[in-house]
């Protein structure tokens, strides 16, 4: 999803009268601002399409996060709204790796980088996530690495 393609999401949101899908887009809106604002620039300007690609997938990570807090606490009904605006941020990102593809693309790099063993593993990580950078979960990548060499 483009910076564009946003704003266009949010006119058709408001068309629609979809209010949960409008409340989650406006805060994407408002969090490419902020991270304009953070890397000094000027508001009114458009972030690049990886710019706001980790903006999507910051906001994906902390409904994630709220979600496992709230089940958690013991407070379902909390996490269910949560699911409902994960379900629509999912949507703008582009389709995740399976773990099986994670674990292909590990060996490959692994065996790219020479990597034989644990003390390689932290080099291979930052390579991978470079590479799958929005892709792939960071976790399941991490979890991967591990299996990798244990």
């Amino acid at each position: 999803m483009t910076h564009p393609e946003l704003k266009e999401a949010i006119k058709g949101a408001m068309r629609a009268k979809d209010t949960v899908r409008l409340s989650v887009l406006r805060g994407l809106s408002a969090a490419a601002t902020n991270e304009l604002v953070s890397k000094s620039r000027k508001p009114d300007e458009m972030l690049s399409d990886d710019e706001l690609l980790t903006v999507i997938m910051r906001a994906s990570k902390q409904r994630k996060d709220s979600i496992e807090q709230f089940v958690a606490g013991g407070r379902p009904e909390l996490a269910e709204s949560e699911k409902a605006e994960l379900a629509i941020i999912e949507t703008m990102l582009p389709a995740q790796m399976s773990q099986g593809e994670i674990e292909k693309a590990a060996k490959e790099k692994a065996a790219a980088m020479g990597v034989v063993d644990k003390t390689g593993a932290n080099k291979l990580m930052g390579m991978l996530m470079k590479d799958l950078k929005g892709k792939a979960d960071g976790t399941m990548v991490k979890d991967v690495v591990d299996k990798l060499f244990s």
